[in-house]
């Protein structure tokens, strides 16, 4: 269950940060509320999977999910550029992803 907590605290983390990116510098009243609750509860998401997953494994892949989720929402909906060496670094996050995944066990 430890993964699934983990998994969802970080889709958690591409909602808060792109609400943040809305807000505006927190401006806008919806967006920034939005990333006050979708940050609380990636954190409290992270919080329980971190009962029994290491925390640098957790916090790796907490934040590399958070990483790559939000450079693919820049891609698709904010035009941001999608040059070679920026797909090849998202690239790399992934696998270092899944290669911490399964150096877990």
């Amino acid at each position: 269950m430890a993964w699934v907590y983990l998994g969802l605290a970080g889709l958690l983390e591409v909602v808060w940060a792109v609400a943040m990116k809305q807000s505006a510098g927190f401006t806008r009243l919806t967006p920034s509320i939005i990333c006050g609750v979708a940050m609380a509860a990636s954190l409290g998401l992270l919080a329980l999977a971190l009962r029994s997953l290491p925390l640098g494994t957790a916090y790796a892949i907490w934040t590399g999910i958070g990483a790559v989720g939000a450079f693919a929402v820049g891609l698709v909906f904010m035009g941001e550029p999608a040059t070679p060496a920026r797909l090849i670094a998202a690239g790399m996050i992934v696998g270092g992803l899944v290669l911490m995944k399964l150096a877990s066990g």
